[in-house]
């Protein structure tokens, strides 16, 4: 992947972490099987459906790691049987990793599997107030 050249500059040290950050979305975002939506529910929630039909739930796994959402979907090799010949195949019949990076401080509450969609809703918990008190101290 090309670097992006706002974060080539010498004067922008330290922000590895936000370039890398920069190309995992860029990466996510040229990626177009299943279709989603991302749908605003208000308060901060925030609902991703994704499209996919034939996939039950033992084939779907939902994981977070390192404030990357990813969706994957595994198909068994054998699925079609081989008395099946088909006119037309229209219907994917392949697996899927789809990938969202997340924003500090949202959190995953919970999928579910609905008429061929998978609904995934996250939310982000209001923070904690944390008043730290800095002792003073005296030189010498």
């Amino acid at each position: 992947m090309t670097r992006t050249i706002l974060f080539d500059s010498p004067f922008l040290l330290g922000f590895e972490h936000t370039r890398a950050l920069a190309e995992r979305a860029a990466k996510a975002a040229a990626e177009s099987y299943p279709p989603y939506n991302v749908e605003d529910r208000g308060a901060g929630a925030l609902r991703i459906t994704l499209a996919v039909a034939g996939f039950s739930p033992d084939q779907l796994h939902v994981t977070v790691e390192d404030r990357q959402l990813v969706v994957a979907g595994r198909r068994e090799d054998g699925s079609a049987k081989p008395d099946e010949a088909y006119l037309h195949r229209g219907i994917a019949a392949r697996g899927f990793v789809r990938s969202f990076v997340l924003a500090d401080g949202m959190e995953v509450e919970g999928a579910i599997l609905e008429h061929g969609l998978l609904h995934i809703d996250l939310v982000r918990p209001e923070p904690e107030r944390l008043v730290k008190r800095i002792p003073i101290r005296t030189a010498g």
